[in-house]
């Protein structure tokens, strides 16, 4: 998801928030059926999905051009201000969700593809 133009974040599971839980709240416990009883890691662990659901997050950072008067510096290293004059960069809000489910769909098939010629 990194590599998608924009975005600055990606967590799966409880991601930045399991960080500040407790090793015995955050593990997820098996049941019977080969469930988990809370689904924290986001249907993955150690890198492999345990069958519970996928599920992440991504953030995408804000676009550059604004209209409001910024201080930066000039060619040569002297004070300077930015001003937008109409916007030039795209917005990938309306896209994002496609992007991202594409990028998803993408990732998945292709490790089900590696995993078909692995060999281990």
């Amino acid at each position: 998801m990194l590599s998608i133009n924009a975005v600055k974040g990606f967590e799966y599971g409880s991601g930045f928030a399991g960080t500040r839980m407790k090793g015995s709240d955050h593990n997820d416990a098996f049941t019977k059926d080969g469930s988990t009883k809370t689904n924290h890691s986001g249907g993955i662990q150690g890198g492999i999905s345990n069958g519970e659901d996928i599920y992440f997050n991504v953030a995408f950072k804000p676009v550059a051009t604004i209209m409001q008067s910024q201080q930066t510096i000039d060619n040569k290293g002297n004070k300077a201000v930015a001003e937008g004059k109409g916007r030039h960069d795209p917005c990938v809000v309306p896209r994002a969700v496609p992007i991202v489910e594409a990028m998803a769909a993408l990732v998945l098939a292709d490790f089900y593809l590696l995993n078909k010629i692995s060999k281990i």
